[in-house]
């Protein structure tokens, strides 16, 4: 995706996960969140704010599995999805990693949506 279908495609999935969860427009950070709670399967929950790292860390890798950066090493004793690094992660600009982040979880959320 070009940068300027992403900026899009972004605007649309902030919108219906604000609408669908009844919030204020989520931003990155919070997308990773969903993403993280999707993946470790458990549905929503109260999670410290360790966990809520610990989740937007377990999206960050599920994304970049799409690009062949990470692979699932299986889960712990508790259910936690642990990821194992296969290929060194280039160095990106935050703006660069950003996009790249963004239009990985656009990518992820149609999966879900269609």
């Amino acid at each position: 995706m070009k940068p300027a279908e992403i900026h899009a495609k972004w605007k649309e999935l902030q919108k219906k996960i604000s609408e669908e969860f009844d919030s204020d427009t989520p931003d990155l950070k919070v997308i990773l969140f969903l993403i993280g709670v999707q993946e470790l399967g458990k549905g929503p929950g109260k999670y410290s704010k360790r966990q809520k790292e610990e989740l937007m860390h377990i999206a960050t890798c599920r994304l970049l599995s799409e690009m062949g950066f990470y692979e699932l090493e299986g889960l712990d004793q508790d259910g936690w999805p642990h990821w194992k690094l296969v290929k060194p992660v280039p160095s990106y600009a935050l703006m660069e990693q950003e996009l790249l982040l963004k239009g990985l979880a656009i990518t992820y959320f149609e999966d879900i949506y269609s």
